[in-house]
């Protein structure tokens, strides 16, 4: 008896697997000074299983272009034969949402994927002329937004499936939070300002060890049925309170009620203190990789002295680099933030002052 063909079928599956990152260069007008071949790059990001490197080229990296920017991907690990596509979006930083976009995925079908080993790059060597007509939109107080993304494709065999079942991906978070919007089984309220939020101790004593130790520990007391909570706004309460439950870090400018981008930063300084309070280390990292990504010439001192007052170590040890890098400094003592800094926190300036001592010395 002859086997039914479709039982031998197979096929060939591409799947790919993003990476991304957010590059900004917070001070353009200086980088433009650099020398053609002379760059600027990213610190390595994921993708596919690979460390990535995103490098420009404010003049160009050979002569040929010098009239435009040039910008390249570049694999980090050890492997050759990496299959991936990439694009790259220069934010319009006016408002009107016309990103610049240059893309190698609508392309896919026709060209494939580039295949690269480390130390290859590939890339735009004409991607933005530097007199192009509408810069004004990408630049915003001397700083230029580049979104990053690298898809890498791999290929595998499959055979073809008679019977399957699917299986919907994990909503715990979702659950957790509907049953927290619902009400259903709280214990605990929270008086926070004119404000009442409703929770349950066992699901805040498993991410906190503080509410542990307020409700179950030695000394806690776990009937206890109100709470009131100072020193913090209601909305950033509720943001923790929203993480706690979903793991997923909340909407900073509908928290803000702006897009300006102080108010936004002043939301997540505040959360990032909060988090540090109730000892919820992935929501405090993950507010200070947020700051991070938003650190510029006229804020970088301003953001240093809010991250010692918050005692947010990682941030403020980028801050300082950023801020004593000798192509950064002079800016940064011209800027009201380093008048801050002299003002108010000597000690943080004098770190600051040995570190730019430290990298003119290197």
């Amino acid at each position: 008896m002859t086997p039914r063909d479709e039982e031998y079928d197979s096929r060939v599956v591409f799947d790919a697997a993003n990476g991304s990152c957010t590059f900004v260069i917070p001070n353009f007008s200086g980088a433009q000074s650099l020398s053609v071949g002379q760059f600027l790059c990213s610190r390595a990001f994921p993708a596919g299983g690979h460390e990535w490197v995103f490098y420009f080229f404010p003049r160009g990296r050979v002569p040929t272009d010098s009239d435009y920017s040039s910008a390249y991907f570049a694999l980090q690990s050890e492997a050759s034969d990496v299959r991936a596509l990439f694009m790259l979006r220069l934010e319009d930083q006016s408002g009107n949402g016309n990103h610049l976009v240059f893309t190698h995925f609508d392309h896919s079908l026709v060209h494939g994927p580039i295949t690269l080993m480390r130390g290859y790059m590939w890339g735009w060597h004409r991607f933005l002329k530097r007199d192009h007509p509408e810069a004004s939109r990408y630049i915003k107080d001397n700083c230029l937004i580049l979104h990053c993304t690298i898809g890498v494709v791999k290929a595998r065999l499959e055979g073809l499936r008679l019977y399957s079942i699917a299986v919907p991906p994990s909503d715990m978070g979702g659950d957790l939070k509907a049953l927290l919007d619902s009400g259903l089984g709280t214990d605990i309220n929270f008086e926070v300002g004119d404000e009442i939020f409703k929770a349950h101790k066992l699901i805040l004593a498993a991410r906190s060890p503080v509410f542990k130790a307020q409700f179950f520990g030695p000394i806690g007391d776990r009937n206890v049925e109100k709470i009131v909570v100072e020193d913090v706004d209601p909305s950033i309460f509720k943001a923790m309170l929203d993480f706690i439950y979903t793991d997923e870090f909340p909407n900073i400018k509908e928290i803000a009620g702006s897009p300006n981008r102080s108010a936004s930063t002043s939301v997540v300084l505040h959360l990032a203190a909060f988090a540090d309070r109730y000892c919820l280390d992935r929501l405090r990292l993950l507010c200070e990789s947020k700051l991070g990504e938003q650190i510029t010439i006229d804020m970088v001192a301003t953001t240093l002295a809010l991250a010692d007052h918050y005692r947010l170590h990682k941030l403020k040890a980028m801050c300082l680099k950023f801020a004593a890098n000798p192509a950064n400094l002079g800016a940064v003592m011209e800027s009201d933030g380093f008048k801050l800094l002299e003002g108010s926190c000597p000690l943080v300036l004098s770190e600051l002052l040995l570190a730019a001592s430290k990298q003119r010395t290197r």
